[in-house]
């Protein structure tokens, strides 16, 4: 049996050669023992999970982008591509009911400090509303209410515990805000959620630890990217899709 030291190791070496399926199965025995994960070991899930759901949301897009296309000019082949689509979503329940089960049984109540458990939380937001992206009808209802009380719940916790410029509380502003864009489709909750982060942690930029720096700045840039482009389409009435950032 491998040992904690020795299932981390593989796990860099797995997200080194890009194998982030094997990445998943060292993490789970991490998992599986009931420990409250290190940072580095909460980075290690994320980034595994966060490969291996990403390169399947990336092929679903462009599938429902192929679709459109082929039923505009109403191709013979269109059964062929919802079938291939159909897969895709499949391995996306897959992936997304794994970690969402990782989460409530194990990493959540593991978590011993808050900044934990706001890291934790704000990945079951991330992953239902993976869900609700190609979910539909009461499967698109549940993951995005599931979603909205995940984020919910970490966004309190954050605004008792971690700083304005933590870019755990910084990261979950990004995605809850594009949560509410893409998803309830609120543009102008999403602005103002966006634009309040942004304002809050420019606010107390000077207390900002030295080696958070470069992570929080990143995610305020990407939140003023967002806010830029939302704001833009805000005022020409939706015309045009931009690429909107989250983590």
């Amino acid at each position: 049996m491998s040992t904690r030291e020795e299932l981390v190791f593989m796990a860099k070496i797995s997200e080194q050669t890009e194998r982030f399926e094997d990445m998943i199965e060292y993490m789970k025995k991490i998992v599986s023992n009931n420990a409250d994960l290190s940072v580095e070991e909460r980075n290690l899930l994320s980034v595994a999970y966060k490969n291996s759901v990403g390169s399947r949301r990336t092929a679903w897009r462009a599938l429902r982008s192929i679709e459109q296309k082929e039923e505009a000019k109403g191709s013979k082949h269109l059964n062929l591509l919802r079938e291939y689509k159909k897969k895709i979503e499949g391995e996306l329940n897959n992936i997304c009911n794994d970690i969402l089960g990782l989460l409530d049984s194990h990493l959540i109540k593991s978590a011993s400090n808050n900044e934990g458990k706001v890291f934790f939380l704000k990945m079951k937001g991330d992953y239902f509303r993976y869900i609700a992206e190609y979910a539909q009808g009461d499967q698109l209802a549940k993951a995005s209410d599931n979603a909205l009380q995940a984020y919910k719940a970490a966004s309190e916790a954050a605004t008792k515990d971690l700083r304005t410029t933590d870019p755990i509380r910084l990261g979950l502003a990004l995605n809850f805000s594009v949560f509410y864009y893409e998803v309830l489709n609120e543009p102008t909750k999403a602005c103002s959620m966006a634009k309040q982060a942004f304002d809050d942690a420019i606010a107390d930029i000077e207390h900002l630890e030295e080696d958070k720096y470069k992570d929080s700045t990143t995610i305020m840039q990407l939140i003023r990217d967002n806010l830029t482009l939302w704001t833009s389409e805000l005022e020409n009435e939706g015309e045009g899709e931009g690429n909107v950032e989250n983590l």
